[in-house]
């Protein structure tokens, strides 16, 4: 399938893209090579294949143990705020 420069715009036009004219040619190719590689993988005979639950079937995922542990250092991160006091951060008053 190849997608023509109208096609291009349209389909920006859908999604809201700003894309430039010059652009569009590019766009065209590109999105046509991607449309023709599908095409190519919807040819593929998957008749004889599980489907997989997940990709990690007979592989073990490492884990960490679930503990509680403190992560936040927040000494180190109020060093870089305008404004603290007591731990906490002071921000402006937005609501009268």
């Amino acid at each position: 399938m190849s997608l023509t420069p109208d096609d291009v715009k349209a389909i920006a036009r859908l999604a809201r893209l700003a894309i430039a004219e010059q652009d569009i040619p590019a766009y065209a190719k590109n999105l046509s090579s991607i449309l023709e590689f599908v095409a190519q993988l919807e040819k593929a005979d998957t008749a004889s294949v599980q489907p997989m639950a997940h990709p990690l079937v007979g592989l073990t995922q490492p884990m960490r143990e679930d503990a509680a542990v403190a992560q936040v250092d927040r000494d180190r991160y109020q060093q870089n705020a305008p404004q603290v006091e007591a731990g906490l951060y002071l921000v402006p008053k937005v609501v009268e």
